[in-house]
């Protein structure tokens, strides 16, 4: 079996961002393609507050994983307080890469793995493997997932140099880059087209085992609402304050209530593990629609799936601004087969693929009379009556699983074009 080194900063116990469902699912599914994943990662003291035990659990027994030291800037390199930019530059975590390499380069020379995996969002995962690389000869594939320069990224914008020049060096030198959507992809060969034939799309998905096992926990019922007494439009996971404002719902919603055309009880937009938690709270307030809105702390992943199964509806939020993007949880949404609400630019890759899947409940994000007709066009149908548009059409092309054997076909043909090289002179 051949040997894939995958060097992924959110992996277990790292429990808040959806990247952590990427790596885990390529690594419980790699071996059955014919690759045995080797896993180099973060040591849990970088995650703070955002890990959890509950993944932990579903790391394949026997998986080879180390974990190098990193530091959280803004917590461990902070007095008072406050912290020297310079050492979050590229990102926060920037310390890792000093550890890592050299763990990376020890797993390199024992189990002689014939490719190497990076994902960004960390920048510093793309450092990393750029070192490693260069070191053993490796074939490298980076997996950027969404554009990593672009308005908005980096969010501090004296880190950008730092961001331009380690994407420069990613693109030149890994064997492939990977997206997960084709807008994404195209903006990429466009801006390195002497890279073009070197960057290819790989989607998000979701896990079907998970999913077959919350269906089958004892006492679940996905028949059972969530609240017997108000609809409930859930939200699952981080809500972006920049990228993807929900000001304009809000307004929507105010706006409803003050026209006579909604009133409490008609539904209830339920924000899971948000994140930006204040924000939400402050914009309830201010619009005065506290009625209609709930904030709601993290949950283990699978109750997390098991509340998608049982939603009145399922909302989605994707600004303009990420037009070349795909949240990972809309391939959730589409296999929990609940109607799915998304305010996102019908222009964009989410408003493309919510249409492939048969899905016409959209409105801008950025519209609050665009989000107030739509609230009003579903709202009957979430409780008792027929869904308006919103169910998933196909959900199997869509798994985890499917993509693994993708990635495993790329690295299949980067390495058949490409000897097992020598470590380099000095490694």
């Amino acid at each position: 079996m051949k040997r894939v080194l995958m060097v992924a900063f959110h992996f277990p116990p790292y429990a808040v961002s959806s990247g952590v469902q990427r790596t885990l699912r390529f690594v419980q599914h790699l071996p059955r393609c014919g690759w045995e994943p080797l896993v180099l990662s973060a040591s849990p003291m970088a995650y703070g507050a955002n890990a959890g035990p509950d993944l932990l659990g579903e790391i394949p027994p026997g998986t080879i994983v180390r974990r190098a030291i990193a530091l959280d800037a803004s917590r461990h390199l902070a007095v008072f307080g406050r912290y020297i930019a310079r050492t979050a530059w590229p990102d926060r975590y920037a310390s890792w890469r000093f550890h890592a390499v050299r763990v990376g380069m020890e797993l390199i020379r024992q189990y002689r793995p014939d490719a190497i995996w990076t994902t960004h969002p960390i920048p510093t995962a793309h450092r990393i493997g750029a070192e490693l690389q260069r070191r053993s000869g490796l074939p490298w594939v980076a997996d950027f997932r969404d554009p990593m320069v672009q308005p908005g990224a980096p969010e501090d914008p004296s880190a950008l140099p730092s961001w331009q020049r380690i994407e420069r060096d990613t693109v030149r030198h890994a064997a492939a880059c990977v997206f997960t959507t084709p807008s994404a992809a195209r903006m990429y060969r466009e801006r390195y087209p002497e890279a073009a034939t070197r960057v290819s799309v790989l989607e998000n998905g979701y896990d079907e085992e998970s999913f077959l096992s919350a269906e089958r926990d004892p006492g679940f019922d996905a028949a059972q609402p969530l609240d017997p007494a108000v609809p409930v439009l859930v939200h699952s996971g981080i809500v972006y304050p920049a990228l993807r404002d929900p000001k304009q719902l809000f307004v929507a919603v105010e706006q409803l209530q003050r026209a006579g055309r909604i009133r409490p009880g008609d539904f209830r937009l339920r924000f899971r593990a948000p994140v930006h938690e204040d924000l939400l709270h402050r914009l309830a307030q201010e619009h005065g629609v506290e009625a209609f809105v709930e904030v709601a702390p993290q949950i283990p992943y699978r109750a997390a799936m098991q509340e998608m199964l049982r939603a009145d509806g399922l909302l989605v939020l994707q600004g303009s601004a990420c037009n070349g993007q795909v949240p990972a949880k809309l391939y959730e949404y589409f296999r929990a087969r609940r109607p799915v609400v998304a305010l996102t630019d019908p222009a964009g890759d989410t408003a493309a693929a919510l249409r492939r899947a048969g899905v016409d409940t959209v409105a801008r994000l950025d519209d609050a009379a665009d989000i107030a007709a739509l609230l009003l066009r579903i709202r009957d149908g979430l409780r008792g009556g027929t869904p308006v548009g919103g169910l998933a059409s196909s959900v199997q092309e869509h798994s985890r699983r499917g993509r693994t054997a993708v990635l495993a076909q790329l690295l299949d043909s980067l390495t058949a074009a490409q000897a097992q090289p020598a470590l380099a002179r000095g490694a």
